[in-house]
């Protein structure tokens, strides 16, 4: 590893969140965002349906698509932003893609996913 590469992964290692979620492409989540309005900071909830992820520790990403009054709208954002205060993942979804981008061209019912089932835990056995 180059020096340039050390000194930015030291810089980037102190700006990445600890308590980042685990989410994965096809959940439906609930993204807090902190909104400065003036003097007075609120929090603004974004829900929709994570399309993609890309790239990697600081730089990593993902995109969330939503349906707003018939239109389909869709927002990137970084996992490690000081302006997301927490992403609650609300439904798992069930996928065979890397990137969801075929969402675009559904419409209505066509567009929702089916629920990833939560792994049951395996039965213990007795040892003989």
């Amino acid at each position: 590893m180059t020096m340039k590469n050390r000194l930015l992964a030291l810089v980037e290692g102190a700006a990445l969140k600890t308590d980042a979620p685990k989410f994965e492409i096809g959940d439906t989540v609930d993204v807090h965002l902190r909104i400065l309005e003036g003097q007075k900071e609120r929090i603004q909830v974004y829900n929709g349906v994570v399309i993609a992820k890309r790239g990697g520790g600081m730089r990593e990403m993902f995109t969330v698509r939503r349906i707003v009054q018939g239109e389909g709208v869709e927002r990137q954002f970084p996992v490690h932003s000081p302006k997301i205060a927490k992403i609650e993942v609300k439904r798992t979804g069930v996928v065979r893609r890397a990137k969801l981008y075929y969402l675009r061209d559904r419409v209505g019912k066509a567009t929702r996913l089916r629920e990833r089932k939560p792994k049951a835990p395996k039965p213990e056995t007795p040892n003989n």
